[in-house]
């Protein structure tokens, strides 16, 4: 009777351990994803700002209060506008911030094969 009290003791802990790990690594993706408005070139997670202590701490909360990842960003960007997030979404205003990097990749392509063309 010992034993199978101390195997669940066991389980009960280690359950509860990975339930928090997984809460932290859930905040730590999430203010990763997130820009400093303070320091405008450092995540939340790498900043050490009034501001960026207070994100993480809603972060947190949010997350102890059931919200997933995709609800958390809807309310940060409800509050702070589209420009918090690292990773925007698709849509009509970020059109070329999507495509800006293939255009010039294909355009620098296309000048190197011009290039490869005339020296022969």
């Amino acid at each position: 009777m010992k034993t199978a009290k101390f195997i669940l003791l066991i389980f009960l802990i280690f359950s509860f351990h990975s339930v928090k790990a997984d809460e932290t690594d859930l905040q730590n993706k999430i203010t990763k994803n997130l820009r400093c408005l303070i320091c405008q070139g450092q995540s939340v997670y790498d900043s050490d700002s009034d501001f960026a202590i207070s994100l993480k701490l809603v972060v947190k909360n949010k997350i102890k209060d059931g919200l997933s990842e995709k609800e958390i960003y809807a309310f940060l960007t409800e509050k702070y506008g589209e420009w918090i997030l690292y990773d925007p979404k698709f849509n009509k205003n970020t059109y070329i911030l999507w495509f800006l990097p293939l255009l010039i990749f294909l355009f620098g392509g296309a000048i190197v094969f011009k290039k490869l063309i005339n020296i022969k």
